[in-house]
Parts: structure tokens; C-alpha cells; sequence
């Protein structure tokens, strides 16, 4: 008789894959509440199609404002409205590295390092910041009518005048206090300035001033400093990023307020702690179906990881074999866009697109370990899925999925078993497996290539000894 058999989870894999060898890619878990089926499924995650192309060099940022967004690539500044229309609004004095902006609703700023720049919006008037009390800055925000800025290499942030992203006072400023440490970026969340250090994080809140509106919030400090500039991102109602300790430990936390919560598990810190550099790290934001992603991957590494919210479970992301394409993320009247981080084209994230911009998305999943401590045979195993997901014409007309089964605890691995999971219409199509053979731990691993919906709803089989 067929018995329910527990291949999915929400784990990774162990330092010892004796202790887990579960793993994801381009997938993600939905705990079902009232299940009838599984309390686990695995989804696709979203594909990319081509939205803006600007050119052979990946852009720099960007940002919503209204109904526009704005985006830098290369020297330029290009307003791009919801239908692909670009407009060329104005030219920095920079043409490399990330930028970042901010906006009042009246004003956009831009800033590259060296340089600050405003455009109007309502004129599309564009110019570098001429007042010499400037400091340069290399991350901007907006709070209480100002626009906030980080002096790069220091630890000063200097602030505005009011809704005036063009006048500045050299006075205006003040440093980070519970350390020595440099600032990294500075954030404005829930009407706190959030000060990112590279071993500390200050909060700031507006003390109602004339003249240097913000002071430090009494118990405001925190241990945790930034790992990666380009990691923090908001993230519900808080903050997400990758921060580091003095220690050294690198982990993703959630802040809200003076509150930090780990959310990458010990398994996914034992990943980070191979990689050579972190502090190249570039994260990304988005929610779709009620699932808020934290997207975050290594350009040095070549890995991206996924944070889910809803099971609160990683998987790993790729595209061609290699890092995701996205690099960061805006959002646009219920639309998320991406950059790639190659190139200059945008791409809109859709979970209707199972293709990564036309090249195939690999799905995978390394199940949970089943062992009893002695030997198992398997006459029978199959895996339902979504069915009939097919398509009409080319590849993925009879989409088929890759079975590998390791018999000694996730160390080596079999052959590849295929089998079909159903046409166009064959909704009851199920892939199943015949004489498995005998072993004392199976793990199985499933793979999928064809460009078709993959989802994963529950597993049947029969185990003996």
C-alpha cells in the first residue's frame, strides 16, 4: 500500500549532509494552513521578460517617483514610464558604481560619491549640486523635510535645508557616537534615521531643532554593523540587511526599531562563512501572493539565496547556471522591476514567466532523508505535481522531470530517471517510479528544465524492508 512518504522541508543542507542534505533551487515553500494534500508545496519563483534595454552596461539605480521611474546607467539619468517610453532627463559626472537617491516629492537627488545631483520633477530640470558646503556623499535619504547624507570615508551625515536638496550648510552635521567606525549608509524607516556603521548602527530621531533637526534616541546603539552596503533594503514595516558583528560573523537580520532578529539560519551562516568577500553583497526586495523575498546574492561568489517570509525558508536562485540576473529591485504601479547586473536591461519579475529573459529556469529539490536504520527497499515511489502544464509548441510540450537518488546519505549520486508529468490537459498525470531498489538512508533529488508552471504538491510510496 502507497503510504504519504516526508520528502519535502523547509532545511538546507547541513555541514554534514548526513544531518540534512535538503536544498532548493528556484523554488520556494508555501506552509499551507488548512492542508489536504501536504502542509508543504513548492512553487516556481518568478521568471524575467524584458521590459527597458540600456545597453552592454548594467545600470546603476534607481527609484519610483509618481508614476515614472528613474533610473541611472552610465552617465545618464532616463525617466521611464510604465509602457518602456524612456526619457533622457540628464548626465552625471560619473559613469561607474552604484548610486543611490531619494526623493521629496518635489525634488529627486542622486548621489555617486563624489557628486550630488537634483532634479525637478515637475520641470525634468537636472544639475549637479553647486553649493560648496556640500560635503560629497555616497548614500542619501529623506526625513521631516530633508534631505539626510553620509560623508564617504567618515562618520558624519550631514542634512539639507528644508525641501531644499540644493542648499546645504557646512555646519549642518553630526557623527555617529557609540563608535569609531565609518558610516556605510544611512536609511530613513518609521520616522527614525537609521545610521549604518561597519560595526555598529545608530538610531536617530528628529528632536524638533531649528538648525541640526536629529538627535541620537536614548538605547539607540546597536552591536551589528553593515556587512554590505548594498544588502540593506526595506523590508514590511522594517529593515533587512546583512550585518556583522565584531567578531566577524556575517547573518541577515531584520531590524525594527532598536530591535534586530536573525533570519538566516545556522546552515545558511555556514555558506557565508566559505565566501572569500561579502562586502560586495547586492540585495533586493519584492512580495508577490503574500510571500515578502529578500533576495540577496555574492557577485564575487557567483551565489544568490532567497528569503521567504511566509515559511521563513531559503533556497537558492540562478540563472544560465550562474548568480541571478537581478542586482536591485523598484517597484512600479503594482509591477517589481529588476536590473541585471551584467547589462543594461530591465526586466519585469512575473511569476507567470517560467524563463529567465528565454533561456530555461533549472527547478530543483533534494528531498529530506529517508532512513528506518536499516536497509529500506522502494518498489514504488511517485511525486504529484501540478499536471498537464505543457505547452502547445517547442520545448516543454511533454515537460519531464530528472529523479537522482543517493543511497548513502547524499554523498554520491545515481543516474538520471526521467518521466513525464503531463501534457497539455493530462491533469491527473503523475510521475511515478518502479523498483527502486534497497538502501539504508535515500535521499532523492528532482529536476526540472522545460519552461512550464512546476509545482511540487506531495509525494506516495512504499517502503519495505
Amino acid at each position: 500500500m502507497l503510504q504519504p512518504v516526508p520528502l519535502f522541508g523547509i532545511g538546507n543542507q547541513a555541514k554534514s549532509v548526513n544531518v540534512s542534505a535538503q536544498d532548493r533551487l528556484n523554488l520556494y515553500v508555501e506552509i499551507n494552513q488548512d492542508a489536504e494534500k501536504h502542509v508543504l508545496t513548492l512553487y516556481p519563483t518568478p521568471g524575467l521578460s524584458s521590459f527597458v534595454d540600456f545597453g552592454s552596461f548594467a545600470s546603476r539605480g534607481a527609484r519610483k517617483v509618481g508614476n515614472f521611474l528613474y533610473v541611472v546607467n552610465r552617465n545618464k539619468l532616463w525617466k521611464v514610464a510604465n509602457n518602456g517610453t524612456t526619457t533622457d532627463v540628464g548626465t552625471l559626472l560619473t559613469t561607474d558604481g552604484r548610486v543611490d537617491m531619494s526623493d521629496n516629492g518635489i525634488q529627486l537627488m542622486v548621489v555617486d560619491g563624489a557628486n550630488g545631483y537634483i532634479l525637478t520633477l515637475a520641470t525634468d530640470a537636472f544639475a549637479a549640486i553647486a553649493d560648496g558646503d556640500f560635503p560629497g556623499a555616497d548614500t542619501v535619504t529623506f526625513l521631516n523635510q530633508r534631505f539626510v547624507v553620509t560623508e564617504p570615508s567618515t562618520g558624519k551625515f550631514y542634512c539639507s535645508a528644508l525641501i531644499d536638496g540644493t542648499a546645504w550648510d557646512a555646519l549642518d552635521f553630526a557623527t555617529a557616537e557609540s563608535a569609531p567606525d565609518n558610516l556605510v549608509r544611512v536609511m530613513a524607516e518609521g520616522g527614525n534615521l537609521y545610521l549604518f556603521g561597519e560595526d555598529t548602527t545608530e538610531l536617530w530621531g528628529d528632536s524638533g531643532a531649528a538648525d541640526f533637526p536629529y538627535a541620537r534616541l536614548a538605547g539607540g546603539a546597536v552591536e551589528w554593523g553593515l556587512a554590505a552596503r548594498w544588502s540593506l533594503c526595506k523590508w514590511l514595516n522594517s529593515l533587512i540587511f546583512l550585518g556583522k558583528n565584531r567578531l566577524g560573523q556575517v547573518q541577515v537580520f531584520v531590524m525594527s526599531g532598536g530591535q534586530v532578529q536573525p533570519v538566516s539560519n545556522p546552515q545558511i551562516d555556514a555558506q557565508f562563512s566559505k565566501y572569500a568577500s561579502t562586502a560586495d553583497a547586492q540585495a533586493l526586495t519584492y512580495m508577490k501572493d503574500g510571500h515578502a523575498f529578500y533576495e540577496i546574492s555574492f557577485p564575487s561568489e557567483g551565489k544568490t539565496w532567497l528569503y521567504d517570509s511566509q515559511s521563513q525558508s531559503w533556497s537558492r536562485l540562478e540563472s544560465y547556471g550562474g548568480r541571478h540576473r537581478p542586482q536591485f529591485s523598484v517597484e512600479l504601479l503594482g509591477n517589481t522591476y529588476v536590473a541585471d547586473y551584467e547589462n543594461g536591461k530591465l526586466y519585469l519579475l512575473d511569476p507567470t514567466v517560467y524563463t529567465d529573459d528565454g533561456q530555461a529556469i533549472a527547478r530543483e529539490f533534494t528531498s529530506r532523508h529517508q532512513a528506518a536504520g536499516d536497509f529500506l527497499h522502494c518498489p514504488e515511489l511517485w511525486l504529484e505535481m501540478e499536471g498537464g502544464q505543457g505547452v502547445q509548441f517547442g520545448i516543454g510540450q511533454d515537460p519531464q522531470i530528472m529523479l537522482t537518488i543517493s543511497r548513502d546519505g547524499g554523498k554520491t549520486w545515481g543516474n538520471e530517471l526521467t518521466r513525464s508529468f503531463g501534457r497539455v490537459g493530462q491533469y491527473l498525470a503523475r510521475a511515478r517510479w518502479l523498483r527502486l531498489g534497497r538502501a539504508r538512508d535515500w535521499t532523492f533529488r528532482f529536476r526540472i528544465t522545460d519552461p512550464v508552471k512546476t509545482v511540487f504538491v506531495h509525494a506516495w510510496g512504499r517502503f519495505t524492508r
